[in-house]
This record gives C-alpha cells, structure tokens and sequence, in this order.
C-alpha cells in the first residue's frame, strides 16, 4: 500500500510542479468535486455534523454547498502542502498574514510558557509554518501517519523552521520538556476523544467530549493558551487569527480545566460558524453521545 500512496503523491507532485498557477486552482476545483461525488462514505459525515451544528438553521442546499467547498478547499489545501515543502520563511509569510498579533507577542514578552491552541481547520499544515516563521522555535503533537513512507514526507515538511514534532501518544514528558525550553506548543484539540481521554464540554449547543490536554499542561506549567486559526480571508489571502489569551491561573483550581477547555471548544465553534466550509467535517465529532446519527 506504501508503494501506491507514493506513486499517488509523487504523481501529483509532478503535476502540481509543471501547471501555472491558474490551472492548479482549476486542478484543485477538479479534484474537490470528484471528491465530493465520489466520497460517499465522507460526505455522509459531513453531512451529518453539518445537520448537528447548524440544525435549520441552514437550509439542506446550503449545507451541501458547504459541504462541496469543504472537498475543494482540501484539495487546494493537499496541493499547497506539497508547494510548501523545502520552502523559506519568506516564501511562507508572502502568503500568510495575521490579524491579533499584539496577542502572541505580548504573550512572548510576559516569559510565560505558550500553548497555541488550534483544530483541524483551513490550512493548518501552512499554519505552523507560518507560526514558527515568524515567532521563532514552535514544538506541534501529532499522530504518525500510518504509512511509514508517507510519514516521512510530512515529517519533512513539519519540522521546517526549528518546529519539532511530539508523538501524540505519550506526548506529555515532550510538551513540558518544551515548554520549559520556552517553545510555544501547539495542540490541535477539536475531534473526538475517548471517554477516559476526554471532559464533557458544549459545542455547538450539543454534548461532545473535549481533550483538556492543553488545559492540563497550562495548569501545570503556568502557561498560556491562546486560540488561533488560520482562514482564507476576503483577500484571498491566509490569515492567523489570534484570540484572547485563557489564563487558567484566574480560575477557581476545582473549575479551572473545564472552564479553559470550554472557551477553546467556545474559540473553535466561532470560527467555524465564521468559516464553516474550512473545517474538517469528515470525523465523527459527536460520536461519544450520538453514536446512532452516523448509522
């Protein structure tokens, strides 16, 4: 199966490399909507969490739309991934701009330690990058991908920048290690968890089980979270978006995981309802307390 998945990558390499820039987003539109009609599996998911989220809100002709912008915004996103690799940081920060920086850089000056709390949303590989170019040394806890080979190639990419990669499973001893080494963390917190990995928080008015991984490590270390996400804005242009810090200190002790872990389930559902067809419907986000609604 390796063998396949590089022929595929390589292959898209290839033609990500020799067509102009017009026809990549051409390309990319392609590859979205074949996507969407042919994931039949996927787009029942998406279509599920979109009914989840937005109940009537939104009409089904609606939903779809955003569903068939979610296939070909992932595809525009796989091809700048691979338009990333072996990059520099100005090549990087050409596409990115960022809107709340005073946040982080405040945040850089008080010598906390700082835990970047973000979700499978826009173009979170460039994300990083972005982060780690313009802020200094970022460490970021992943999964390994299951094929070995298509893992090296995004090790590859990820680690651009001085940015280190914390094996997600018993990722705890690598965060604290960083955040004592004054590295910002980040942490991806908005799928689904096990019920003894996860609290009970709202989102999107619906019971859903919530890492409080990264309010555990701000507990321990005094460090601070700051949401941010990166979006297409109306300028065509990526941006990282920096919410208001959560100081987990302010809290009473006894309230203060599920207080910290709800305002980033609070940060992410804003900009999701900002940016609905940037998110990664395709998991089963409700999965814990409504198992049936993916039958």
């Amino acid at each position: 199966m390796d063998k396949i998945y590089l022929i595929l990558f390589y292959t898209l390499w290839f033609i990500v490399k020799i067509l102009p820039e017009f026809a990549l987003k051409g390309f990319s539109n392609l590859i979205g909507i074949l996507a969407f009609y042919i994931d039949k599996k996927h787009k029942k998911i998406v279509l599920t969490n979109l009914d989840m989220c937005f109940e009537n809100t939104l009409t089904r002709e609606e939903k779809l739309k955003i569903a068939k912008n979610t296939y070909r915004n992932f595809a525009r996103f796989g091809i700048d991934f691979i338009k990333n690799q072996n990059s520099t940081k100005d090549k990087i920060l050409n596409k990115v701009v960022f809107k709340n920086e005073e946040i982080f850089i405040n945040a850089l000056n008080s010598d906390r330690p700082i835990i970047v709390q973000t979700a499978h949303f826009g173009n979170w590989e460039l994300f990083s990058l972005a982060i780690a170019a313009k802020f200094g040394p970022v460490s970021i806890v992943g999964r390994a991908l299951d094929s070995k080979s298509m893992d090296k190639i995004l090790v590859k990419n990820r680690t651009q920048f001085n940015i280190e990669l914390i094996e997600k499973s018993g990722a705890a001893k690598g965060v604290l290690k960083a955040l004592k080494n004054k590295r910002a963390v980040g942490i991806l917190t908005d799928q689904n968890t096990a019920k003894k990995d996860g609290i009970k928080i709202s989102f999107f008015n619906k019971k859903a089980l919530h890492t409080p991984a990264a309010s555990i490590f701000a507990q321990k270390t005094n460090a601070l979270i700051i949401p941010a996400f990166i979006y297409k804005n109306s300028n065509k242009k990526d941006e990282i978006y920096f919410f208001e810090p959560i100081d987990i200190k302010k809290f009473d002790k006894n309230e203060a995981i599920l207080k910290a872990t709800q305002l980033q389930a609070d940060a992410t559902e804003k900009i999701i309802r900002f940016k609905p067809d940037e998110y990664f419907w395709f998991h089963k986000r409700f999965k814990h307390f409504y198992e049936e609604i993916y039958e």
